[in-house]
């Protein structure tokens, strides 16, 4: 049998766009001959569809689409995931849904079990688990079809009571087939490697793993889509965040005609937990998710220019290149924006990275700003010392100015605080945590380094003099980062223990950080949440992400 896997790019709730696509798929599976083609989970409607899905519209319009795409399912099967009613009265109203679609009909309808509710997935607030578990039979062969989570319910302390599998293995399948929408982060790409190798050392089947690609807001989607054979070896890997299809002949034996790309035994047996963040773990596939994902928000929102307000420091630098790789250089706009704190060569280092990248960049001084508005506020401040209050104002200043010109030439600023900061509360609302995305918003100043340092590996595009300073607001004389946080070397690692891991405050200490340290960051990280609240969308790489991924009470007493 010739299996295809559709790797593609949905939009959610573009139902026109989505169903040209899979089409179009279909065309292609059937030129190169296939039996069956797979596509990803919910592709009909994009994934994920969070509140749309309590729109009766919205599921209509699933279904038309649905009767579209069985009319080019005439000679290969097809399998799309969808939403399905639940005709029982009791349990939410709908499925998660894969189609198998053949000879012009809905010939199965396949259910998901295991609806993940953790981290950025809430699919039992919307879809029933599945009631019963049948194969497909397709060409002489019994397809066990499975979605996304079903397969991850294996393991020492399985999440769900029931396991899919288990139930399929009853009707003697003969392989096994997945259609996944699993997010990325810098974790993941081994993680599915581990998980799909346990489930075939465990059912002695192949299995076929097509995933979702693209960036839905602040989830990214990578692909790299897996084919395994009976025996668990790795036979190909998909592209990572680009759209691809190919054909597997799958043999009798449970093999594939293609040769093994990765043995069993070089693959990982467990999924990837690291016990301390190191900086330099998946720079390249970080890199490649936040220029698909910049460049996915603009598209599907029908944007096409940004701005970004230049520093001449590391993360205005590292966010700038990216912006620029994801649009083009011709579409964004760098803004320098100088006070009376900051030094010169900030301003010379911010406008030798444009002359770099070759992208337009102003300079728009805010002294006179800064002094009308400390002349408005003399006799309300009287005369008391310098302050928080006169750093911010410089920084929302700053914001005011990006602000006014996005509205007037309609571009949309990019963000450019960095997980570090936003964890400490180390930005000013209204000013450097303004914008309409984050792209660094779940990196660590220390991956944003490695990040730098990744983007100079043929030629200097960041100025050394940037990657080399003490990193500093410049809302001071003299100020520098560290004179308000630990060295990020120490910083990052304690925040990541807390963040990434959910280690206690006795557990962090037992690891050899200070324990005033350790009292201190953990209260910033707590008393900073209602700042986060108010933050824009944050392109998510990490296991655990602040925003939807992360649920923490903005007037809790815990830790604060």
């Amino acid at each position: 049998m010739k299996i295809a896997l559709a790797q593609q790019n949905y939009h959610i709730g573009n139902f026109e766009a989505n169903t040209r696509k899979i089409i179009e798929g279909i065309e292609d599976a059937k030129r190169q001959g296939a039996d069956l083609v797979v596509f990803s989970e919910l592709c009909v409607c994009g994934y994920p569809p969070r509140d749309f899905l309590e729109f009766d519209d919205f599921i209509s319009k699933c279904y038309r689409s649905i009767d579209v795409i069985k009319e080019q399912a005439d000679s290969i099967g097809v399998l799309i995931g969808a939403p399905d009613k639940n005709t029982v009265r009791e349990g939410k109203d709908l499925f998660n849904a894969a189609y198998f679609l053949y000879e012009k009909e809905v010939k199965s309808i396949i259910h998901k079990t295991c609806l993940p509710n953790y981290d950025v997935f809430d699919e039992y607030r919307y879809f029933e688990p599945a009631y019963d578990w049948n194969v497909i039979k397709f060409k002489g062969k019994n397809l066990a079809v499975t979605i996304c989570e079903d397969i991850w319910n294996l393991g020492d302390n399985p999440l769900y009571r029931n396991c899919p599998m288990d139930e399929l293995m009853k009707q003697q399948p003969d392989l096994i087939l997945n259609l996944s929408a699993s997010p990325f982060d810098y974790t993941h790409v081994e993680d599915r490697k581990a998980i799909i190798k346990l489930n075939v050392t465990k059912y002695k089947l192949p299995m076929l793993y097509c995933n979702a690609v693209g960036s839905q807001t602040e989830i990214v989607f990578d692909g790299g889509s897996l084919v395994f054979d009976k025996n668990a070896n790795c036979i190909r890997q998909l592209p990572l965040f680009k759209e691809a299809l190919e054909v597997f002949e799958l043999i009798d034996d449970g093999t594939f005609t293609l040769p093994v790309m990765k043995d069993a035994k070089d693959l990982p047996d467990a999924e990837l937990i690291p016990r301390a963040l190191d900086p330099h773990l998946c720079t390249e596939e970080i890199h490649d998710a936040i220029v698909m994902s910049i460049k996915d928000y603009f598209s599907k929102m029908g944007f096409t220019k940004a701005i970004v307000g230049s520093s001449g420091g590391i993360d205005s630098a590292v966010t700038l290149v990216l912006a620029c790789k994801a649009l083009g250089k011709e579409n964004v706009t760098a803004v320098l924006m100088p006070s009376p704190f900051s030094t010169s060569h900030s301003v010379t280092d911010a406008v030798q990275l444009s002359n770099n990248l070759g992208n337009h960049c102003e300079i728009v001084p805010i002294k006179n700003i800064y002094e009308s508005f400390l002349d408005v506020l003399k006799p309300i401040y009287k005369g008391l010392p310098f302050g928080l209050a006169e750093e911010n104002i410089q920084a929302r200043i700053r914001g005011n100015v990006l602000m006014a010109m996005a509205n007037k030439f309609g571009y949309i600023l990019l963000n450019t605080s960095n997980k570090s900061e936003l964890a400490t509360g180390y930005g000013t609302l209204y000013g450097d945590m303004a914008g309409g995305l984050s792209v660094l918003g779940d990196c660590y100043k220390l991956q944003v380094y490695a990040l730098a340092t990744y983007i100079n590996r043929r030629q200097e595009i960041i100025p050394d003099t940037i990657l080399v300073k003490p990193p500093s607001a410049e809302l001071r004389p003299g100020q520098k980062d560290t004179d308000s946080l630990p060295d990020y070397a120490i910083l990052d690692k304690l925040l990541y223990q807390y963040i990434e891991r959910r280690q206690g405050p006795a557990a962090i200490k037992s690891q050899g950080f200070d324990t005033a340290l350790v009292d201190k960051v953990l209260r910033l990280v707590n008393i900073n949440e209602y700042k986060r609240n108010q933050f824009c969308p944050i392109i998510r790489i990490s296991p655990k992400a602040f925003g939807m991924g992360r649920r923490v009470p903005i007037v809790g007493k815990y830790l604060s």
